[in-house]
């Protein structure tokens, strides 16, 4: 395990993040998306403080070294519970803890934390100094904007002065209120209009803090608008996810000013190796090929390189060779 980035440099790779997203940023989906960019911070799925804590899920925590910067998101809503499951995930050596304010599913709801959290703040402030004290990374948290009837213009400021009095420096704002009830999570990352004018009202009246804006964001051309405008970082996720190639290839020199592009044709090879290693410790081909599907979006070749990998990942005895006979249909030439 590669030592732990130091606050500053995390600071700095968090001007682009790729968002924590369920049951789509398992570790398989970040290793692809290191390849793809030497420089983002990665996140993973939201991991439950009970599955850790009372179920002893460790195994959730499992990720490769070369994944780094990498934070982990935690959900819950108990600041001891909490507190214990940021340990584990200090001692498997994340860059950060993260805690989740802003998912709005009804399992999550039930479980009086996600987005509910934005109604108490009081509650988050605990649940930020209770992790602080007990780790060494740093402890940040994703929000929205407001859930429900509340008065963003009231609620986000409040809430933020009350994470950052318990501690917090570093803050992701989804620039849109969640919907309890009546809205699907699909529909609660649609439908409620994106507003970033007021995160960007945020960076302004907090200057002290580190804000990250998440949202609708679907290029990287966007993304450099916010960051012009002042804000310290800009998260992106499905874009990121289904087009992981035009956000995170060119993530490097565009974002962050460093090194090069990455091509995607050689990332496929470089992906090779990692597969085999993962199916001999009892990985699946199609858990890992299901996160590369969009590698070519837009390009001559991706819908038959999809085609291949989709028809034939789940199939018994498919391997390596099967990602190199879609890769043929990109590059017409052998792997």
């Amino acid at each position: 395990m590669s030592e732990k980035l130091i606050k500053s440099d995390i600071w700095r790779r968090s001007r682009l993040s790729v968002a924590p997203m369920m049951d789509w940023t398992d570790r398989h989906c970040r290793y692809l998306h290191r390849l793809l960019s030497r420089e983002a911070l990665l996140y993973t799925e939201m991991v439950t403080a009970p599955a850790l804590v009372r179920g002893g899920a460790l195994h959730l925590l499992d990720f490769s070294a070369e994944e780094h910067p990498v934070a982990l998101q935690l959900g819950g809503s108990d600041p001891e519970e909490l507190a214990q499951a940021a340990v584990f995930g200090a001692e498997a050596g994340y860059d950060e803890i993260n805690l989740n304010c802003g998912c709005p599913s009804d399992r999550v709801q039930s479980g009086a934390f996600g987005a509910v959290l934005m109604k108490t703040p009081d509650l988050v402030a605990d649940c930020v100094a209770a992790m602080r004290a007990k780790v060494d990374v740093e402890v940040t948290v994703k929000c929205r904007i407001g859930v429900d009837d509340q008065d963003p213009q009231e609620v986000l400021p409040a809430f933020l002065e009350r994470i950052a009095a318990a501690g917090c420096e570093r803050v992701t704002i989804h620039a849109r209120k969640a919907w309890l009830k009546g809205l699907s999570p699909k529909e609660n990352r649609d439908i409620p209009p994106l507003d970033y004018e007021i995160v960007h009202q945020m960076k302004a009246e907090f200057p002290q803090l580190h804000i990250s804006l998440n949202g609708g964001v679907a290029r990287l051309e966007d993304a450099l608008l916010h960051l012009e405008r002042g804000l310290d970082g800009v998260m992106i996720g499905r874009a990121a996810y289904h087009q992981p190639s035009d956000i995170l290839s060119q993530a490097d020199p565009l974002i962050f000013g460093s090194g090069s592009g990455t091509d995607p044709v050689a990332v496929v090879g470089q992906m090779l190796g990692y597969i085999d290693d993962q199916m001999a410790q009892g990985a699946r081909l199609h858990q890992i090929t299901r996160h590369m599907l969009g590698l070519f979006a837009g390009r001559p070749g991706a819908r038959n390189w999809r085609r291949v990998l989709s028809e034939g990942a789940s199939r018994p005895g498919a391997d390596t060779r099967l990602v190199e006979t879609a890769l043929e249909q990109v590059t017409g030439l052998a792997a």
